[in-house]
């Protein structure tokens, strides 16, 4: 009788717990984000740590061991969307995720200029002061360019330079979805409500990943608050729309791409530019993937990318 007693009462307390988890999941997201946030972390070896460069506080993610592997996010991005990415890498690398300055928990000052040169040198100074001498570099769309001027400006400190995802600053054969937005004086990334990160979200993924419901409300609370300061942090990267370009054949690290044929950021065509201009490049189009293949198909372009990094060591 007592035994049966204790059962009723274990699973009456266990039902309550989850309708208390299920209800938190939904109505009272703020609660969840960050537990479910740090799950992931354990999962892929990364612990969160900060450290000061220059006149910012910024935060990032490390794990594993080995030679060093820098994984920089886009514009309005942060370090988190390579947490699965990742998980394949800290077993056979020192992996290190920044929120590059300017954004996610990193600072941003009003005074200060988030420009690819500005950008660049940072990256540098970050390097310095986590006592870094050479990685291999990793970015996706904004991160990806500043990896490929920082390789220009510092080849010695350079191993290998990835593009995990179209790299911004590539003129196209064809105009992406986003250019012809922004042929229409759209800014199609900066979300002012809740429609416009809808809208956002459909630009970036083919194939959209699961994201929690806690995370995803927090990633759209976070973009549209930002909106305004979001809208200086555009314009300047609009000035140098197709910097890339310009000088993507000065860059002589070993390279990795991976482009998502159906990203509706940058067009597929711009593969070509890379093949074109950069002949010993690993060149990669993802089938039915979009503009962040390291989230919509972590796993899958995880191991092309580690399959390129021991290719590269011998």
């Amino acid at each position: 009788m007592t035994e049966n007693i204790l059962k009723r009462l274990f699973i009456t307390s266990a039902c309550l717990l989850l309708a208390i988890i299920a209800i938190a999941y939904t109505s009272l997201p703020h609660l969840l984000k960050e537990p479910l946030v740090e799950l992931n972390r354990r999962l892929s070896s990364l612990t969160e740590n900060t450290v000061t460069v220059g006149t910012h506080r910024v935060h990032y993610l490390e794990g594993g061991s080995g030679e060093p592997v820098l994984l920089l996010h886009g514009i309005f991005s942060e370090k988190d969307h390579w947490v699965d990415f990742a998980r394949l890498l800290t077993p056979h690398y020192r992996v290190i995720v920044p929120d590059l300055p300017g954004y996610g928990e990193s600072s941003r000052l009003d005074s200060e200029s988030y420009d690819y040169d500005a950008q660049t040198e940072r990256l540098k100074n970050l390097l310095d002061t986590l006592g870094i001498r050479r990685a291999h570099l990793a970015g996706n769309s904004m991160g990806g360019t500043i990896a490929a001027l920082f390789a220009m400006r510092y080849p010695e400190r350079v191993a290998t330079v990835s593009f995990i995802g179209a790299p911004h600053g590539i003129r196209t054969a064809e105009p992406s979805e986003m250019d012809k937005q922004i042929a229409l004086g759209k800014a199609p990334l900066i979300a002012h409500d809740e429609a416009e990160f809808e809208q956002m979200l459909s630009l970036l993924f083919v194939n959209r990943p699961f994201i929690p419901h806690p995370i995803l409300h927090a990633a759209q609370e976070e973009a549209i608050s930002n909106a305004r300061s979001n809208a200086r942090l555009w314009q300047e990267q609009l000035k140098d729309r197709f910097l890339l370009h310009q000088r993507i054949a000065e860059l002589r690290s070993p390279t990795f791409a991976v482009w998502g044929s159906g990203d509706l950021i940058f067009h597929v065509s711009g593969a070509e530019v890379l093949r074109s201009q950069l002949k010993a490049a690993e060149v990669r189009v993802l089938p039915g993937a979009g503009h962040l293949p390291m989230m919509e198909a972590p796993r899958e372009t995880a191991s092309m990318y580690a399959n390129f990094l021991k290719a590269a060591q011998h």
